[in-house]
């Protein structure tokens, strides 16, 4: 028997694709990583807040992001052009179509826990005939975090 979804990880999967959402629903009862849904669909100023750190007020401006947003610095967390663009915002469906998914109990320094996810993630796809991306790689090469690909926790339709 395969790990389960905790309440909270159900509750973060509110108003995300129901494509994806089943194909979370098999990745944990196959994974053999026991993981939690960090986050689904993102609010306006989540997005905002997330495009803010490492840019400066007029990089915000720019993107036609508040000023109060910028946080120079801290690191950056997104390299989108457009803060709205993300995945994790409502698309034009109603649904949210990325998921960060970590391992439970989180630990951000052990790869290999993501890798055992991703795994579980992309058998699941591949069994329900869903198209994803990995953030660890983009491309879908199959090389892992080349090239900047370092977003290991994301999902997206």
């Amino acid at each position: 028997m395969g790990f389960k979804l905790g309440k909270q990880s159900r509750a973060r999967l509110v108003n995300v694709h129901p494509a994806l959402v089943r194909v979370v629903e098999r990745a944990i009862q196959i994974s053999k990583q026991d993981f939690m849904v960090l986050e689904g669909v993102r609010s306006i100023e989540q997005c905002y807040i997330n495009y803010g750190k490492g840019r400066t007020p007029a990089q915000c401006i720019a993107a036609h992001v508040p000023v109060r947003y910028a946080q120079p610095h801290l690191p950056k967390v997104t390299w989108l052009k457009n803060p709205l663009a993300s995945k994790h915002c409502v698309q034009a469906d109603s649904y949210g179509h990325a998921v960060d998914l970590v391992p439970y109990p989180v630990d951000w320094s052990d790869l290999k826990k993501f890798d055992a996810i991703a795994a579980a993630m992309l058998a699941a796809a591949l069994e329900l005939g869903v198209s994803i991306r990995w953030g660890a790689d983009w491309d879908r090469d199959g090389i892992r975090r080349e090239r900047g690909e370092s977003d290991s926790p994301h999902f997206e339709i």
